[in-house]
């Protein structure tokens, strides 16, 4: 089977979670999106609201999260995969790890605070008590065509 076949799956999804990236530019947010995936179906959906809720840790990745442990009624997301437009924060990884997700699968790559092979590797560091599967790279053009964009914006609105 080809490979753009096996991974045809997952840049469907990476789909999702750029919708949710577009929802997060429109609010004026940095346009990360995220979407928590068990079996073929989506439980959870994020985009970045650190500035609408003016909370530090309203990461795209913690609110899909957090939806998807209220959809499944589980604090333990094992058989689900995380798909976000972004590379995961230090934080953000630790809740990957923490809540138990089976896969990690991201678009962009973060030189400034990527902590799922860029800067450190935290969702497979072995000192920890699970490690999850990473895959690198899934629409990272959008990805970072998005990001580029609204901070070429931001940089050019006046202040």
């Amino acid at each position: 089977m080809a490979l753009s076949r096996l991974l045809e799956p997952d840049r469907r999804f990476m789909r999702s979670a750029l919708q949710q990236a577009e929802q997060a530019k429109e609010k004026g947010e940095v346009p990360v999106g995220a979407v928590v995936v068990h079996g073929k179906q989506i439980v959870g959906r994020g985009h970045n609201l650190v500035e609408s809720l003016e909370d530090p840790t309203a990461h795209a990745e913690v609110i899909a999260i957090t939806a998807a442990c209220e959809t499944l009624q589980s604090k333990v997301l094992k058989g689900c995969t995380l798909y976000v437009t972004l590379e995961p924060c230090p934080m953000c990884a630790g809740a990957i790890v923490l809540a138990r997700l089976d896969r990690l699968c991201f678009g962009a790559m973060d030189t400034k605070a990527g902590s799922a092979s860029t800067l450190y590797n935290i969702p497979q560091d072995e000192r920890l008590n699970h490690q999850v599967d990473v895959v690198s790279g899934i629409e990272a053009d959008q990805a970072e065509e998005l990001l580029r964009d609204f901070f070429q914006q931001l940089r050019h609105s006046p202040s």
